[in-house]
């Protein structure tokens, strides 16, 4: 009679901890849907909103830098790209919310289309400029048209009614409205990351002369994946646009880039929900300093520099690399 190795008899119990691990996963996910159902309870909804259109934006643009390895200096074209349209769908045409949002989103993919055609012939920080060069283009072209009232914005947006039957310009209504668009696109993150298109943008974010030898048409893929993260930041924009009713330049702005790309490096890149901490904690910073007497982006820039002499990963990114993130079966995809 054979003997069982060492590792044969340990594997039923190592086996057993991956059912357990998802158990706990599940626990954590059903609480913090229950916390996002009932926070409005307790916190100001418009507050609330803000954190979950960032967060969003944050998500959509790590699908790009996180899974794909590609650092856009230009995202805030496509979100601010998504409000004014939006914006302007919904106030001068006269569209649905939900009509409005589609256009906005369509226009975002469209935008990031044409700006992923030009851009992903070049790599690494040229490929970071020329997204930056484009997205300034896009600034000064909203800055110039006639549909964007220039400096004014498009003020005074109607929420309107969702499907003809929800009235949006209810807070609380407004707010479940919001959370329903954020967890739809976190959904349709998390599956095409863990799809085997989001198998083929890690292999290219690990090795692009590997996948190219493979026989994947690299370029295509990147192209892709550029057009998606538009798309999301794009629905964000549009989605901030109905809450706050205005969409101005500060969305298209360099700036905005700046702060899409701080909020995922907090939270941790590669990590589904690490933007979304990243994203919680600027706009948190943002809101209650805003009436301090201390300088706003000073103490945002000093909390990301002890994060990341800190916590090189981001937040999520070393909670996944502790010995308690790993035994709970958490990992990064850094």
């Amino acid at each position: 009679m054979c003997k069982m190795s060492h590792s044969d008899a340990t594997t039923p119990q190592a086996a057993a901890t991956v059912p357990a691990a998802g158990r706990i996963k599940a626990v954590i996910l059903l609480a913090m849907l229950g916390f996002l159902l009932l926070v409005p309870m307790f916190l100001y909804p418009i507050f609330l909103m803000k954190i979950l259109c960032f967060a969003l934006f944050a998500a959509g643009f790590n699908l790009l830098l996180g899974y794909t390895g590609l650092l856009s200096f230009g995202h805030a074209a496509f979100f601010g790209g998504g409000a004014y349209f939006t914006a302007h769908a919904v106030k001068v045409w006269g569209l649905s919310p939900e009509l409005g949002i589609l256009v906005g989103v369509a226009g975002a993919a469209g935008l990031g289309l044409i700006m992923g055609l030009i851009a992903i012939r070049r790599q690494g920080i040229y490929f970071a400029m020329i997204t930056l060069a484009l997205s300034q283009m896009f600034f000064f072209f909203c800055l110039q048209a006639a549909f964007t009232n220039g400096e004014d914005g498009i003020q005074s947006v109607p929420r309107g009614t969702f499907l003809g039957m929800l009235d949006l310009s209810n807070q609380i209504n407004m707010y479940y409205f919001v959370l329903g668009v954020f967890l739809a696109g976190m959904l349709a993150i998390w599956r095409i990351i863990n799809s085997p298109f989001g198998m083929i943008l890690k292999s290219i974010r690990e090795n692009e002369a590997r996948a190219t030898s493979l026989g994947y048409t690299v370029a295509r893929y990147k192209l892709a994946a550029f057009v998606m993260s538009a798309a999301i930041a794009g629905l964000a924009g549009s989605v901030k646009s109905l809450v706050f009713q205005f969409a101005t330049l500060t969305d298209v702005g360099w700036q905005m880039s700046g702060e899409v790309i701080l909020m995922t490096l907090l939270g941790g890149i590669g990590t589904l929900i690490g933007p979304v901490i990243g994203a919680g904690l600027v706009v948190t910073l943002q809101n209650y300093l805003a009436t301090s007497p201390l300088p706003v982006t000073v103490i945002t820039g000093v909390v990301f520099m002890v994060c990341v002499l800190l916590f090189r990963r981001g937040l999520v990114g070393e909670f996944y690399a502790s010995r308690i993130g790993r035994s709970l079966g958490f990992k990064s995809d850094s």
